[in-house]
């Protein structure tokens, strides 16, 4: 016994699953409202793994100094890539060998000491201004010094051998090792993950960036080691206090453009003003001597051969990335803003080739 046919209607497609859209305007909004998902879940996600972009970020800085060494060294020394990156490996364990044994033996010392000394010359400022009818909240000024004071913890606790943020910078060194021993592996590697027509364009953006990053990195640390062993030569002629510290610390703040020589400036005046006003005017008259020389010699020569970055941009990507990551988000934030601004001139670039190729093809149409 034969089962009964169906009647068949012609305009229903069996095949379509119950969540099947065959409106095309409702199938492109959903569509739109899938690509607006993602961008919010990828953003959620960037944020929660925020922290582990920025040490991967920081390993790709470490790495690009490390590249730029080895290539420079390259220009002398005729010898394999390794045994060229191994000199500078060495090299870079060697100061850090060095500056722990130093610190463990004197900088230490003074790095205990500096707080309060801060704490006491600003006590000194705020009687002072008092005296001359200011209104200051005296609340509110100690706080701000007492944040200044921990932020120059930060740093001295590292030089003086706590390792607080030991495990953040051994992944920092490793990672930047294993991408400057091989960086088109990784970079290769990337770009195999992208659509075809698309490798191209990221080779070259990532070329043109680890070239910026390579100069930008050269610039920071000749700048970071006039400022410290200037700063050290001036300070330990006239006997001021804590030179060698306050030498460190500025070198290591000279990294961060703007704000670090501020920093610098204004512990280096407070240690100075502890020996008496004589020794205060002397360390106000070395810092501009530093500033002014790293400022309008230093600078300039680097730049003509690095990005050129808006002052007041810095500033902002600076304010940003301190408040969201700290002392490393601040130390990252100029190198992250010189990459953004060479990947939009280059896609600047991209679609000035392509306005170029539609005009000649419009203008050799019919």
């Amino acid at each position: 016994m034969t089962e009964p046919e169906l009647d068949h209607d012609p305009e229903f497609d069996d095949r379509a699953s119950p969540t099947s859209i065959t409106s095309p305007e409702l199938r492109f909004e959903a569509k739109r409202a899938m690509v607006w998902v993602a961008v919010v879940g990828l953003t959620l996600l960037a944020v929660y793994i925020s922290q582990a972009l920025l040490v991967i970020f920081g390993a790709m800085v470490f790495a690009s100094m490390l590249d730029g060494g080895e290539r420079l060294l390259g220009r002398v020394l005729p010898m394999g890539r390794l045994w060229r990156l191994g000199i500078v490996l060495l090299g870079a364990v060697g100061f850090l060998v060095w500056l722990g044994y130093f610190a463990g033996s004197q900088i230490s010392r003074e790095a205990a000491q500096l707080p309060e000394i801060i704490e006491a010359q600003s006590t000194r400022v705020l009687a002072w201004l008092d005296a001359q009818g200011f209104a200051i909240d005296v609340g509110n000024v100690q706080s701000m010094a007492g944040q200044l004071v921990t932020g120059v913890g930060t740093v001295t606790r590292a030089i003086g051998g706590l390792f607080g943020a030991l495990t953040t910078l051994f992944l920092i060194a490793i990672i930047g090792i294993y991408v400057a021993l091989e960086p088109r592996l990784y970079e290769r590697g990337v770009a195999w993950m992208l659509p075809r027509e698309q490798r191209e364009d990221f080779c070259e953006t990532a070329s043109r960036m680890a070239f910026t990053m390579r100069r930008l990195m050269a610039g920071r640390l000749v700048g970071m080691v006039f400022e410290g062993v200037f700063t050290y030569f001036m300070l330990a002629v006239y006997g001021v206090p804590m030179a060698a510290l306050l030498a460190i610390l500025t070198g290591l703040l000279a990294f961060i453009p703007n704000v670090g020589a501020l920093i610098a400036g204004i512990l280096m005046v407070l240690v100075g003003f502890s020996g008496g006003v004589d020794m205060g005017l002397y360390t106000i008259l070395v810092y501009f001597l530093v500033q002014t020389f790293d400022g309008y010699v230093v600078i300039p020569l680097i730049a003509k051969k690095t990005v050129d970055l808006a002052p007041a941009l810095v500033l902002a990507a600076q304010l940003i990335m301190g408040v969201l990551f700290g002392v490393i988000g601040l130390f990252l934030a100029d190198p992250l803003l010189a990459m953004i601004k060479v990947a939009l001139e280059r896609r600047a670039e991209h679609n000035e080739e392509e306005e170029e190729l539609q005009a000649a093809a419009e203008a050799d149409g019919p």
